[in-house]
């Protein structure tokens, strides 16, 4: 079954300084339809207008990916990284017992990223940030694991999570397609242009639940990036 959330059905707010769509309900914001999807229990299409963002905020028990689609975001944690996660970077943050960090985007134009939380496996443990630098075109026609709870995954280069869980991402051109096994559930999000989960057609910034499917095909109508959450 894959179950389409249209972007123009997700839930919002405007700040002025952030809009946000969520593709998640979560803490008493967003359709209560759009439960969580296993560990995955947030997903939010977020743009900071230029120089603004969000001050120190602490964190615990929770695994935070936050994939960059264009400009950039500058991070800053108690552990003492510091760094500007530019479109292409993948950022990841193990909460652990606690962190506390800020985003802002120190640039002159808006960015957009997704922020993608993950339950962990376990409660608790020594918190961790990482970031990696992923190009497009090294994920041209093809799905490359960006993040993963899977060792095997992570000694092949992709960043380590302590969830059970692996985000992948490829860039299609119209007309191609990927054929792709899955063990579990999953989430989709066609990231810039139309795309074909199966039977179903997504719009660009739509995403889709997808349950029960053993083989997903992704075809491009659009040029588009795809970006695949699988889940236990």
């Amino acid at each position: 079954m894959i179950t389409p959330r249209p972007y123009a059905s997700l839930a919002g707010s405007d700040a002025g300084w952030l809009k946000a769509r969520l593709h998640f309900r979560f803490a008493g914001m967003g359709r209560p339809e759009y439960g969580a999807v296993g560990a995955l229990h947030v997903w939010n299409d977020d743009e900071f207008a230029p120089d603004s963002g969000f001050p120190m905020h602490a964190h615990r028990n929770v695994e935070i990916i936050t994939y960059v689609r264009r400009g950039a975001i500058t991070h800053a944690d108690s552990l003492g990284n510091q760094h500007r996660i530019e479109a292409g970077d993948v950022q990841v943050m193990s909460a652990g017992e606690g962190i506390v960090h800020s985003e802002h985007n120190r640039e002159n134009e808006p960015t957009l990223l997704y922020q993608i939380w993950l339950h962990p496996r376990t409660a608790g443990g020594a918190p961790s940030w990482r970031t990696k630098r992923f190009p497009r075109p090294e994920r041209s026609g093809r799905l490359a694991v960006l993040a993963s709870g899977d060792a095997t995954d992570q000694a092949e280069g992709a960043l380590p999570l302590s969830a059970d869980a692996r985000l992948l991402a490829a860039t299609l051109q119209a007309g191609e397609r990927i054929e792709h096994r899955l063990s579990g559930r999953a989430y989709v999000v066609a990231v810039n242009g139309r795309l074909a989960v199966n039977a179903t057609e997504l719009a660009a910034r739509d995403g889709a639940v997808i349950d029960g499917e053993q083989r997903l095909t992704l075809s491009a109508i659009d040029a588009t990036e795809v970006l695949l959450m699988e889940v236990a």
